[in-house]
């Protein structure tokens, strides 16, 4: 863009100052401008000379801008940076099974580090750059983010929505949630959908807009300051479970499906989970989607059933060596 107006001021003044033809006016132009020395197409005039002087000058600053302008892409990290964006922007081309975090507010950023942890791949939607980058400096790793607004079509498609598997809309108005479900689920019906919602009167909005489920901090946060008061220990456990407690539990799932071979058919007691694994069997989802609470030890799981363990850390992988295929 500069480089275009310093050639139009260039040619105008010549045009103007001198009476030089278009095409002479071109020639005086790029010869100044290059500082090539050849000669002029005829002796200039007073005025010319103090046009030409300035030219000269106006050309220098502007060279020393470009010359600032590739530096600091070159040595404050810039180009790297852009290089970053399009590596990321091929990385998410090619993911799939992934889940999209829409925001990453308090609620985005700890849903993401909870999926992390849990191996998942994640890809982000943030409009804010300073942000992310912070997010990159402090685990010192690049991030999947598109730069984007969540409720665009083109911004979810980039984030490769259609292959998704999952979509967390963890944005701060309760507008915008709805309009991020509404468009996310007309791009990918089989999407499994989790919104945010500050108000209670936007929970019906958000499940008819297609959300699977719809969750509130603000009342879970209440509840969970009441139960404290009332119910400490059971808040304990949770927090346990959640992994916010000093001795983290993890809640696993075991589809039938899942399973080793030789383990399929077995009943509860037969497979011996305790004894192998150290975890516990605390429930079971049916294939007809009824969930039971402590399953009798002599029942036997069948194509479609899932089993709910409790454990820690290492007692849910010795689950996933011992009895996950």
């Amino acid at each position: 863009m500069l480089t275009v107006l310093s050639l139009g001021i260039g040619m105008a003044g010549f045009m103007l100052i001198e009476g030089y033809s278009f095409l002479e006016a071109f020639y005086m132009t790029i010869i100044t401008v290059s500082t090539t020395g050849f000669g002029e197409v005829r002796p200039l005039s007073g005025g010319g000379r103090l046009f030409v002087s300035i030219y000269i000058m106006y050309n220098l600053v502007v060279v020393a801008y470009l010359v600032s302008v590739l530096t600091q892409y070159l040595f404050d990290g810039e180009l790297r940076n852009l290089l970053k964006m399009f590596m990321t922007d091929q990385e998410i081309r090619h993911i799939q099974g992934h889940v999209i975090v829409c925001g990453f507010g308090r609620n985005g950023s700890k849903a993401y580090h909870e999926l992390r942890a849990n191996g998942a791949k994640v890809v982000i939607i943030e409009q804010s750059q300073e942000l992310m980058r912070a997010l990159a400096d402090t685990i010192g790793d690049t991030v999947p983010v598109v730069f984007g607004d969540a409720t665009a079509d083109e911004t979810l498609r980039q984030a490769g929505i259609e292959r998704a598997r999952a979509l967390i809309s963890a944005l701060p108005k309760d507008a915008d949630n709805v309009f991020v479900t509404l468009t996310a689920r007309e791009l990918n019906p089989q999407l499994k959908i989790i919104a945010r919602a500050s108000l209670k009167t936007s929970e019906s909005k958000l499940l008819r807009a297609g959300a699977d489920s719809v969750v509130m901090p603000d009342e879970i946060g209440g509840s969970h300051m009441a139960n404290l008061v009332m119910r400490p220990e059971v808040i304990r456990f949770l927090e346990m479970i959640s992994g916010l407690g000093p001795n983290r539990l993890r809640l696993e799932e075991l589809a039938y499906h899942d399973l080793q071979p030789e383990l399929r058919g077995r009943s509860i007691r037969e497979l011996d989970v305790r004894s192998r694994t150290g975890a516990t069997v605390i429930g079971l989802k049916d294939h007809a989607g009824q969930f039971q609470v402590s399953p009798a030890a002599d029942f036997r799981p069948a194509e479609g059933d899932v089993l709910l363990l409790l454990g820690t850390d290492e007692q849910i992988m010795a689950v996933v060596r011992e009895l996950r295929r």
